[in-house]
């Protein structure tokens, strides 16, 4: 059973552990493992493709627990990337959110679409 309290960092050292076991970090360059994020998500976003905006998500019952496995591999890839070149993801994350907050404040972006430089246009 998962913990609840489980952290980024203990899924990065679950991740190396299981890379460095089957000896694939000679194949993780930041390169390799960029297009392997990108084909992830892309496997992610193929089992959306051509649902209804009003239908169910996805559109076909038995894509959905394959949703779950492709949110994996993409979290996975990640986390070898960032600990390839070696990026803290957490504190990573916590810089562009708070970047984020201050290119889009709530008084002018809360229930908006625009990128920031459209709401500051208004």
């Amino acid at each position: 059973m998962r913990d609840e309290q489980t952290t980024v960092a203990a899924l990065s050292d679950l991740v190396r552990r299981f890379n460095d076991e089957r000896d694939w970090a000679q194949y993780h360059s930041p390169r390799n493992l960029a297009m392997a994020l990108s084909v992830e998500a892309a496997e992610l976003v193929e089992l959306y493709l051509w649902c209804k905006d009003e239908g169910p998500q996805p559109a076909v019952a038995t894509r959905v627990p394959k949703v779950e496995e492709e949110v994996a591999d993409v979290a996975i890839c990640l986390l070898a990337f960032c600990e390839r070149t070696g990026i803290d993801l957490a504190a990573a994350v916590e810089r562009k959110v708070a970047a984020n907050a201050l290119r889009y404040p709530v008084d002018q972006a809360k229930g908006r679409m625009e990128k920031a430089d459209e709401l500051r246009e208004r």
